[in-house]
């Protein structure tokens, strides 16, 4: 496929600088670029079965006692005495 494009000076400017760098042609960088900014489905598929994997395995209890030890340690690492997420407010303000 064949494409124009009509870039800045600026941005011109600095793909040549980029191809000048890797010691390859314009052309050649400016489709690695787009190569790398533009994911194939194949990995867009990849991403999302990663996703839905880790939605499936999800272990509530896991995740309680994750969020109550990360609730703990932010209390407990503080300058302040006041603690950010007392005890008397749980399930009210957090």
């Amino acid at each position: 496929m064949t494409l124009k494009l009509s870039l800045s000076v600026e941005l011109e400017n600095r793909l040549r600088e980029e191809a000048q760098r890797q010691g390859v042609a314009v052309e050649t960088c400016a489709m690695r670029y787009l190569d790398k900014s533009v994911p194939s489905n194949e990995k867009k598929a990849e991403a999302v079965a990663i996703l839905q994997s880790w939605i499936d395995e999800s272990d509530d209890t896991e995740q309680k006692e994750t969020g109550e030890f990360l609730v703990q340690v932010l209390d407990e690492d503080r300058l302040s005495d006041r603690k950010l997420f007392p005890p008397e407010l749980k399930g009210i303000t957090w």
